[in-house]
């Protein structure tokens, strides 16, 4: 403040009058900060000074304007009007005796083109008729608008995934039921529409090309009434008799399976689920007895005392668990990728949506997986997760309008999806509507995206820097990097740009704003060298930046940024 100092005296001296009926400007100012500083997208400043004692005119009225300057514009702050104890103007009331404080702040939003400015004071004074001409003062110079390299576009993006799978299992079974104590089969169950349709399904699955049999099951049973011996001996015999029947089958149709199998001596899980879904009166009462009792025999027992409600198991329930399943499971095998991929260009409407969303999932190229979201959404309107994969689409190609009416296809279909809602808060903070962005993440529990990494960015970008530490914990990112030198953590910002998965040029940049500030000359330079050589336009803004501002007249510092 050594120039302003000096303008002050000379801007005092203009201003004497007769009798020391003067209007200084404030001495000893200070602007907090200096240089400038961009806090969640706005330029704000407090500037504090003290009017001399015996200096102020009693008659004297000082207007004081804080002003932005930056290349040709400018920004104009709210005016503070001093005035001296006899002025007839309304204003702070400066005593001329003991002289006075002065202090004003200015805010305005933050652009680009702002880099390289000044911020000055201008003054309007006058004491009685007599106008003073007061040059601008300037209190600060420059801004560092590091803060302003966190961007949306460095969070992960939440993909609604497909669930395809290429092969699918099917189960078909199917009953041969027994007479009480008894283990041969008979006609009526053997030539049942069940046995017919699982035979039918075992030579399908042995024939079709695409499907494959991968388990056949013949499972015996026997009800939980009888002794536990007796139980055993007729779920064993049924599940025999059962199996070889099953296997004659296979040999007259000519299919080539392995058959497993398994007894269960009393099934009382059996008789809990037909219980449960019979309509027998105190039905309620009997699943009690199943709940406090865990021994067979005491069961059985307990319900048999149930006399009126015995007679209908007897007759409604147990003749159901006297029995052999016969269990096929099939694996139906899907189209190949190259099927997919091939239908996804040629006839799309022939895949279902979820061969189709897995189709997107095939190819690199941005414009093939544009195209396929984009049928995605013909053929499958009301499935939200054609609109949304299409606007990660639009967002990575640098269209974030075009994705944001995408995400609100999807927020259409479900208002609180977890993942739309936190790439509709990404695409919010991209467009520089931060408040809304807030709205969106706030409903963004449960996302497949880096929640805490997407509230460290927005934090950044509301200025609380505090939560946004907190939010990034171990992130690796460019994003995370910045807030820890924003909180002068030079040592955790080296190492979170090293772990940086894919860095770029801003990863590079950032390299060598920790280098300025941590007085690494040359680290400067190799960062600055690898942030050009991958994205050009950072010569210009390397050039203005304030952070390298003492290398400015450097001629290295110059040729890199030439």
């Amino acid at each position: 403040m050594k120039k302003s100092l000096i303008l002050l005296s000379v801007v005092a001296l203009m201003l004497l009058t007769a009798c020391n009926k003067t209007v200084p400007t404030p001495d000893q100012l200070n602007c907090n900060p200096s240089p400038l500083t961009v806090v969640g997208g706005k330029i704000s400043a407090e500037i504090t000074g003290t009017f001399p004692e015996k200096k102020f005119a009693k008659n004297g009225i000082l207007e004081v304007t804080p002003v932005l300057k930056y290349g040709d514009k400018e920004v104009v702050g709210e005016t503070m009007t001093y005035v001296g104890e006899k002025a007839k103007e309304n204003g702070t009331v400066v005593n001329y005796k003991n002289g006075g404080t002065y202090s004003q702040s200015f805010s305005c939003p933050y652009t680009k083109d702002m880099d390289r400015c000044v911020l000055c004071l201008r003054f309007k004074a006058s004491a009685g008729k007599k106008v003073y001409d007061v040059p601008d003062l300037k209190v600060a110079d420059g801004v560092n608008s590091t803060a302003t390299l966190a961007i949306a576009q460095d969070n992960e993006l939440a993909v609604t995934p497909d669930k395809f799978q290429r092969i699918i299992q099917a189960m078909q079974e199917a009953d041969i039921k027994f007479l009480i104590q008894q283990s041969n089969l008979r006609d009526s169950e053997t030539k049942s529409q069940a046995m017919k349709d699982l035979q039918q399904a075992i030579k399908d699955a042995d024939q079709d090309e695409k499907k494959m049999i991968s388990s056949l099951e013949v499972l015996g049973y026997a009800s939980p009434d009888g002794g536990m011996n007796l139980n055993e001996r007729l779920a064993e015999d049924r599940q025999k008799v059962a199996q070889k029947y099953l296997a004659r089958q296979l040999k007259k149709n000519k299919v080539n399976a392995d058959i497993e199998g398994e007894v269960t001596a009393e099934d009382w899980e059996g008789f809990k689920k037909l219980m449960e879904n019979s309509n027998i009166q105190d039905k309620e009462l009997v699943l009690r007895v199943l709940s406090m009792y865990s021994d067979p025999e005491e069961r059985e027992a307990q319900i048999k005392n149930l006399s009126a409600v015995y007679k209908s198991i007897a007759e409604d329930v147990l003749p159901k668990l006297r029995r052999s399943r016969l269990v096929l499971t099939t694996d139906i095998i899907g189209r190949s990728d190259d099927e997919i991929a091939k239908l996804a260009k040629e006839n799309p409407a022939e895949l279902s949506v979820e061969e189709l969303l897995y189709a997107a999932t095939l190819t690199n190229k941005a414009g093939e997986k544009e195209a396929i979201y984009k049928k995605v959404t013909e053929l499958y309107p009301s499935d939200l997760r054609g609109w949304n994969n299409l606007g990660i689409v639009m967002f990575e190609q640098g269209n974030v309008e075009s994705a944001s009416r995408m995400y609100q296809k999807a927020l259409s279909i479900d208002s609180n999806n977890p993942d739309v809602n936190y790439n509709a808060g990404v695409a919010a903070m991209a467009k520089g509507d931060v408040k809304k962005a807030g709205e969106y993440l706030g409903k963004a529990a449960g996302t497949t995206g880096n929640l805490d990494a997407a509230m460290g960015t927005y934090y950044t970008m509301t200025g609380d820097y505090q939560k946004a530490s907190s939010a990034y914990g171990k992130t690796a990112t460019n994003n995370a990097a910045i807030q820890q030198i924003l909180n002068e953590d030079y040592a955790g910002a080296r190492k979170t740009l090293a772990a940086v998965a894919e860095p770029n040029a801003t990863t590079h940049y950032l390299e060598a704003v920790v280098a300025a500030r941590t007085n690494n000359r040359d680290g400067v330079y190799a960062g600055l060298r690898s942030a050009v050589a991958a994205d050009a336009s950072l010569k210009a803004k390397a050039a203005q930046d304030i952070e390298f501002a003492k290398y400015a007249e450097d001629e290295t510092f110059l040729n890199i940024v030439k």
